[in-house]
Order: C-alpha cells, then sequence, then structure tokens
C-alpha cells in the first residue's frame, strides 16, 4: 500500500494555544484517541507551546534559523534539518526567535513506541514493515513516483527514494 499526499489534502487549523496556525496531513486515531499526527506550522515569535498530554513529540526546522525550546530542566536547540524530541505535556517555550521558521512535526501516543525521524538526502532503500511517512523537502521520487515539495507519501512497503527528505517510521 502507498498513499500519496499533497498539500490540497491537508488541512489548516489554529494552534490549541490560538497562537498560531498549523497544517496537518496526517492524523490517524483509534477510538477517539490520537495514536499519530503529523503536521507543520511556522514558528514567528518567541512564546508558548500549546500542551498535549499523554503525547511524545518530535519537531524537525524544515526552513528558517530555527529557534531554541526551553522548559523547566530543558534546553534544545531546534536547529534546521535537526529532528529534535520532547514530552507534549511539558510547559515549554519557543525562544530565540529572530526570523520565522517552518518545522515538520510527528506526535505520538506515548503508550507507542517513539517514532524514529530522519532528514535523508540522496538515494536511500528503506525496508517496510512499519508506517513509513516520507515528507519531501524539495523534489523527489519514491518507488518511482515524482514528489513535489512538501508531498507526503505513506506506506508499509518497501521503499526506494532519492532527493532530499523527512522519513518517519512509525512503529505499531
Amino acid at each position: 500500500m502507498i498513499q500519496h499526499l499533497t498539500p490540497a489534502d491537508y488541512k489548516t487549523m489554529p494552534w490549541a494555544n490560538g497562537k498560531g496556525v498549523t497544517v496537518e496531513m496526517l492524523k490517524v486515531e483509534e477510538n477517539g484517541e490520537m495514536l499519530w499526527r503529523l503536521s507543520r506550522a511556522s514558528v514567528v515569535e518567541n512564546g508558548e507551546f500549546s500542551i498535549f498530554s499523554g503525547v511524545e513529540r518530535n519537531l524537525t526546522v524544515i526552513t528558517g534559523p530555527g529557534f531554541d525550546l526551553v522548559g523547566e530542566g530543558l534546553h534544545l536547540l531546534a536547529k534546521p534539518l535537526i529532528p529534535v524530541s520532547f514530552a507534549g505535556d511539558s510547559p515549554i517555550r519557543a525562544e530565540a526567535v529572530t526570523l520565522a521558521s517552518d518545522d515538520f512535526n510527528v506526535m505520538t501516543a506515548r503508550h507507542l513506541p517513539k517514532p524514529e525521524v530522519a532528514v535523508i538526502t540522496g538515494a536511500v532503500e528503506l525496508r517496510g514493515g512499519d508506517m513509513l511517512a516520507v515528507f519531501a523537502l524539495q523534489p523527489a521520487r519514491v518507488n518511482g513516483r515524482a514528489l513535489a515539495v512538501y508531498d507526503l507519501i505513506l506506506s508499509d512497503e518497501d521503499l526506494t527514494m532519492s532527493g532530499q527528505v523527512i522519513v518517519v517510521r512509525l512503529h505499531r
């Protein structure tokens, strides 16, 4: 199974804290509970992140200079193309925002294994089995299929790809 989503398939919605907008690309629920969510958002100023109880988060800056993620006992550098993870229910804020930065977000229910998130440039083969999400940061190819910038491929099959992409392995 290979599913190809484009920006026309995504849903735009306000942040839970009302201070920005999220582009939701994929949300998988079971019995009314979120299992996985992939989204994109812009951080344009210093401020609090929304709280998501029982959720693990992973954020990768995809445009702009990045920013710091700061909370009690936590200081992460959210720099371009370097995934960082943190608990969704820990109060955290963006600081040192100098210019707007767009980020790619992965949220998973805490009871699930943490996802593997990697930025890949060039040609690579990935084994399937788990759910793979491939998000194109520039024009790319997956199993011979052309992807435009910000297209998303979902698959549980083996994949051969080229270009610059973020690959998320969502374990079941």
